[in-house]
């Protein structure tokens, strides 16, 4: 773990918050530079767009009960002491009376269920009753209230969640008209626009603070869709779930998550773009769950040297690795190695890409496919399925094997091969449907061991050709070599089935 964390702005209290403020002089020529200082402080119309908006923003308070550990362990066990100690007394009446967790002669037999409570933040985008906020914050509640910027706090239920876009949507039966925001269009945002965050932070609820759009489409590896908007107006905990505003009072981002090495802004907080939000909303108000589009076929990124070996220029798009046989690509005849640039008209740039952009697309939608197949475009049509959880991982049909053959190895690209067989299959737990040629030994110098290849590896196909012995792989490699080739691109299996592409330096 790094000193800077990736942390949610959930706030969990188990005592009474204390916050220390400090005084910062800064000197009046600080702003020369950059004109007045009314000008340095930003536009004027945050003021009007905070008026406008303010009450629909919520304060969402949850609460569960945990149960306690008995056995008289952890806090609960009276402490070691000197002999002698003036404290023996003390604690020794303390630990024997109490009458909570591991109290009590026997040690815990009194022990009694507690509960915690978590502050966030959330919005109304219904005036019925609909609120939004992050799925960490109400994760596991037992009981969910949505507090009003006046103080009224009114029990709320859920509707439903999105674990992979952390977002949830409430409902609460009001007892008065409600104020409610509307979701802008995030893709507009620019670089340097100014933002408002409004939320609870460290239960400071109602806290206005802004800042600018300081990045887009930010990946930072928490969830299968990441597209972040960063922002450097101040998000702390308890400002999860709550609104990013843009200066015409509409929201384009839910705040999330922040980078901080002590749990307080340091000018870096994530939104999920309101892009993303609205479509998950809808859904989940509809159907009470995510009805996602599904392709069936696994990716990879285009590196240049995959890029080289396949004809694209410049390096771009999702690599197939593997066709799902039960899924909507298959029929629609695309294939490992297919490299997929463009999907229902939006330009594809890499996997992360293409991930989004199947999600967000109506189940049983007919697509427009564009892939590069052998240096050539074509397009395929593909009616979208919808996205399921994994299905359990099914039991392997075992099958009559040959005799075993003796073991030939050869070498070829800092690799030692040989052809599978039943050994082979058992010693690296090789499924019997993998076919292609085993690596049995990894030169540690060359550049199949820095793309981590391993023995047990199986290679497939070489230059998008199948292979069945070292022999066949040695083969292609010549070839390519006389064609001018700098890399060859291996299709690579691991025992269990899984696909991947690795390019390998032939020089």
């Amino acid at each position: 773990m790094t000193a800077a964390t990736i942390a949610p702005t959930r706030l969990r209290h188990s005592a009474r918050l204390g916050v220390r403020f400090g005084l910062v002089a800064l000197a009046i020529g600080a702003f020369s530079a950059f004109g007045s200082p009314a000008q340095a402080r930003g536009p004027e119309g945050i003021a009007d767009v905070a008026e406008k908006v303010i009450d629909a923003v919520v304060n969402i308070s949850t609460s569960q009960t945990v149960e306690a550990k008995g056995g008289g362990g952890g806090s609960n066990t009276m402490p070691q002491l000197p002999p002698g100690s003036p404290f023996e007394e003390f604690f020794d009446d303390f630990f024997k009376n109490r009458k909570g967790p591991g109290g009590g002669s026997k040690g815990g037999e009194n022990i009694q269920p507690r509960k915690t409570n978590s502050l966030g933040s959330g919005f109304i985008v219904d005036t019925s009753g609909v609120v939004v906020t992050n799925n960490h914050v109400i994760a596991d509640a037992d009981e969910i209230n949505v507090i009003l910027n006046d103080g009224t706090k009114i029990k709320a239920d859920l509707v439903g969640v999105d674990k992979k876009t952390d977002l949830a949507v409430l409902k609460f039966k009001p007892s008065k008209p409600l104020v409610s925001v509307k979701f802008g269009d995030s893709d507009k945002l620019r670089l340097g626009d100014w933002v408002v965050a409004i939320g609870n932070p460290f239960s400071l609820g109602g806290t206005v603070t802004a800042g600018i759009v300081s990045a887009k489409n930010r990946d930072i590896s928490s969830g299968p869709y990441d597209s972040y908007i960063q922002t450097d107006a101040a998000i702390n905990r308890g400002n999860s779930g709550g609104p990013l505003f843009n200066l015409d009072g509409d929201v384009v981002g839910v705040n999330t998550l922040i980078i901080s090495p002590s749990g307080g802004s340091i000018g870096i907080g994530f939104a999920v773009p309101s892009k993303t939000v609205a479509g998950v909303v809808d859904q989940l108000r509809q159907f009470g769950e995510l009805r996602r589009g599904w392709l069936g076929v696994r990716i990879q990124s285009v590196t240049d040297e995959i890029a080289e070996s396949l004809n694209i220029k410049p390096a771009r798009g999702a690599l197939v690795a593997g066709v799902d046989d039960k899924g909507p690509a298959k029929p629609a005849g695309i294939e490992p190695g297919d490299v997929v640039v463009k999907f229902d008209g939006k330009d594809v740039k890499d996997p992360k890409d293409l991930s989004r952009v199947v999600a967000d697309t109506a189940v049983g939608k007919e697509v427009d496919v564009i892939i590069i197949r052998k240096g050539e475009e074509q397009t395929k049509k593909v009616t979208l399925g919808r996205l399921q959880d994994p299905d359990k991982v099914q039991a392997v049909v075992k099958t009559d094997e040959p005799p075993p053959e003796k073991l030939v190895t050869q070498k070829a690209l800092g690799l030692d091969l040989a052809v599978l067989n039943k050994d082979l299959r058992t010693r690296y737990k090789i499924k019997d449907t993998v076919k292609g040629v085993v690596v049995t030994n990894v030169d540690a110098s060359s550049d199949a061991a820095e793309k981590r290849l391993s023995a047990g590896d199986v290679i497939v196909e070489v230059a998008q050709e199948a292979v069945a012995s070292g022999a066949d792989i040695q083969k292609r490699v010549d070839q390519l070599k006389k064609d001018g080739k700098k890399s060859v691109l291996l299709l690579v299996s691991n025992g269990d089935g899984e696909l991947r592409f690795v390019a390998l330096s032939v020089q």
